[in-house]
């Protein structure tokens, strides 16, 4: 536990650099020890709410309430805006439950993520973040929705929560086995590389959700290093996006140099 106590006060020292708030949460995998930095508190999660939503269809596909080759129609009524590519598509297209959980996650498409909380309702995902022991974690408005914002509503989370999710998904204990192996192989998909991998190998295997909004950056995920893994959970606000993303990176970067440096077999 000596040589986390270093990393974190390490860790801080590059916080301290920065004006924004930011919040961390490590998790070593082989040694089943971690820390966290202001790990408990809440923060806007921004795309990385898309973790808790796929976890509950993946539920309710375990349940058999819905299939993952299920279709879905686009119509004009399901149009939003932000990220994603289902937005330009012609009404008529055609996507199984699958295929929108991968576009959901791979880029982040927040026509997909509203289509799946339509389906599997704001109040039953809100339930399992509560049966799974999120503190902080919560659903309170679709992607885009500015009247919800306005009345007062958004989505939460902590790097903890964060954290505990990845855990489970490595553990094959989110939902059951099977859930947890679809999930890591979406999220092994991701597309989006400019926050936890800013400044490691090109090559880094990285399974992880990332999510932003104006002056906020989250990122969060497992990173193996050969065989070995550890789970990273930053989440960055209340300072320009370029230096969220930075520190994300910074930090990344450190945790890896770490880990390499105390396995020499890894590198």
């Amino acid at each position: 536990m000596e040589k986390y106590t270093e990393w974190k006060k390490e860790i801080e020292k590059i916080i301290s650099e920065v004006k924004g708030q930011v919040s961390v949460s490590f998790y070593d995998l082989d040694k089943s020890t971690s820390f966290s930095i202001d790990g408990d508190k809440k923060v806007l999660s921004a795309s990385m709410i898309k973790l808790l939503i796929l976890a509950e269809l993946m539920r309710q596909v375990s349940e058999a309430k819905l299939s993952l080759s299920q279709k879905i129609t686009l119509t004009d009524s399901m149009r939003v805006g932000g990220d994603g590519i289902l937005k330009v598509l012609d009404s008529g297209h055609q996507f199984s439950l699958k295929e929108l959980a991968k576009l959901m996650i791979v880029v982040s498409d927040n026509e997909a993520t509203n289509i799946l909380i339509d389906l599997l309702t704001m109040e039953n995902i809100n339930a399992l973040g509560r049966n799974l022991a999120l503190k902080e974690t919560f659903l309170q408005r679709k992607m885009m929705d500015s009247n919800a914002k306005e009345k007062g509503y958004d989505n939460y989370t902590s790097s903890d929560d964060i954290a505990l999710l990845l855990r489970l998904i490595y553990e094959g204990k989110l939902i059951n086995e099977e859930a947890s192996e679809i999930i890591l192989d979406i999220l092994l998909q991701q597309q989006q590389s400019e926050r936890l991998q800013r400044y490691l190998p090109s090559d880094t295997k990285i399974a992880h959700k990332c999510g932003d909004l104006d002056n906020l950056e989250n990122d969060g995920g497992i990173i193996w290093i050969n065989d070995r893994a550890y789970i990273l959970v930053v989440l960055t606000g209340a300072m320009p996006n370029l230096e969220c993303r930075e520190t994300i990176g910074k930090i990344s970067k450190y945790i890896y140099n770490k880990i390499k440096a105390i396995h020499p077999l890894l590198l």
